[in-house]
């Protein structure tokens, strides 16, 4: 679907129409493409006094052939600004943010990144510790509809070594190992739609892969709901990859399905998910044709809007059990036959409407609160096992779909968010690529919102 307004503001019109009467400006928005460098500029990195983390934070720049920028250097443009954050115990301590970001507000590329690293609030020493901590979302949000021209901005909390080891795990060596893969895909044109976050790092094993293009090499990796759209999209960047994608869809898309993965070199599995045999159907495949399955993504999802006065239960019925159940009873069946292996990854998609909720489709926003539910029982629920489970939140997403929603309620959804435009199918499917990574194995719990920083939901 075209996006005919950010088409005609690139022009020169266009820019010249934008200025005048300060309408929204959708900035061209720098994406992933196999062998791209992370940046387009170096790297400025700053720490507050007794942070923990700067030191594996530039090991992982160096390590990814970022240029880091000398601090005491003439001023010139960057295209990230990355601060440890950690060392901040007080809340009059916060002006050290003030004192980093303040001179390099306008030095910022276009499309660049700003990455603030913390310490997550439960794990602080103090109150006052954790006051201060809480508050860097505050600051990150506020950055992320700031900057402008497509600069995102992030905030990762990273758990503490002592606070890992507490649950069996050691972070104190190879930090940098567990914060690598999250560093790399937020600086890059991966993230591109992805803005305003909070994202957790754990203490999960991670493992480096021996070709950054190639992270998924040799993984098996099932995708519901593959036959179009999103899910099409999130066969040929996995594919992309490395990895080995079993794209699974109802019968009634089989020729669409088919043809997705003939494309990515992939296996084709025609099943409705509702049907009582499925998981087991699911299951038996997997194990003959694999024997395992490293990562499940579960995409499939269906609309059967309606508000709830009108809605009749059937169409209740329906997208509570393809939009959750389904993936329940799936996962249930995966992980009592072991068929998840340690170190493999489920990722669901949920949505921003089961954050904010949204009129008419309360039996969909319901779906996809649950499914925001089912990540965060299950992670640590299945740590032990070295399983991770994260979602990802859609917003507004450029596709067959929202191209049948009325102009006026369409054009609202594009432009409501930082980046003042819509995100296409490939933004999703590279943000749960990173998900996917085996050197993501530090990540769990998580849901992220790929969605530009909507204005919508919290």
């Amino acid at each position: 679907m075209t996006d005919r307004y950010a088409s005609f503001v690139q022009s020169a019109a266009g820019r010249a129409l934008v200025k005048r009467l300060g309408l929204p400006d959708p900035p061209r928005l720098r994406r992933h493409h196999p062998g791209d460098p992370l940046l387009a500029g170096p790297a400025l990195l700053g720490a507050a006094t007794g942070g923990r983390l700067a030191e594996q934070i530039a090991e992982v720049l160096t390590t990814a052939g970022v240029e880091l920028a000398d601090p005491a250097a003439t001023p010139q443009r960057y295209g990230a600004l990355l601060f440890d954050a950690t060392g901040i115990t007080d809340s009059t301590e916060l002006r050290q943010l003030y004192d980093f970001f303040h001179p390099q507000a306008r030095a910022v590329l276009p499309s660049g990144r700003v990455i603030v690293l913390g310490t997550p609030p439960q794990e602080c020493a103090t109150p006052r510790e954790a006051t201060a901590q809480r508050a860097l979302e505050g600051l990150v949000r506020s950055i992320g509809k700031e900057f402008g021209r497509g600069t995102t901005a992030q905030l990762v909390y990273v758990t503490r070594a002592g606070s890992a080891a507490a649950d069996g795990l050691d972070l104190s060596a190879g930090t940098h190992r567990s914060l690598e893969s999250t560093i790399r895909f937020l600086l890059s044109g991966r993230s591109a739609y992805v803005s305003g976050q909070v994202i957790r790092v754990g203490g999960g094993a991670a493992s480096t892969p021996a070709d950054w293009d190639r992270p998924l090499d040799g993984q098996v990796v099932l995708v519901t709901g593959a036959a179009r759209g999103i899910g099409a999209a999130l066969a040929k960047v996995l594919a992309r990859d490395g990895a080995k994608v079993v794209a699974l869809d109802i019968p009634a898309a089989g020729d669409a399905l088919a043809a997705v993965a003939n494309d990515i070199g992939g296996t084709a599995v025609q099943l409705d998910l509702t049907a009582p045999d499925a998981p087991t159907r699911l299951a038996e495949h997997l194990a003959s044709r694999h024997g395992r399955v490293d990562v499940v993504v579960h995409n499939a999802g269906i609309t059967r809007d309606k508000t709830l006065g009108r809605m009749d239960a059937d169409r209740w019925d329906q997208v509570i059990d393809v939009n959750l159940s389904s993936q329940e009873r799936i996962n249930d069946m995966l992980l009592e036959r072991e068929l998840i292996p340690a170190g493999g990854r489920i990722i669901s998609v949920s949505s921003i409407a089961g954050i904010a909720g949204n009129r008419g489709q309360t039996n969909y926003a319901t779906s996809k609160a649950g499914v925001i539910g089912l990540v965060d029982s299950l992670a640590p629920a299945l740590r032990e096992r070295g399983i991770s489970v994260n979602a990802v939140a859609p917003g507004f997403i450029e596709t067959r779909l929202t191209a049948r929603i009325p102009l006026v309620v369409r054009e609202a959804g594009r432009r409501m968010n930082s980046l003042a435009q819509g995100g296409l199918p490939v933004d999703v499917a590279e943000t749960i690529g990173w998900l996917a990574w085996p050197a993501s194995g530090a990540v769990s719990g998580n849901v992220v919102r790929v969605c530009g920083q909507s204005l919508l939901g919290a």
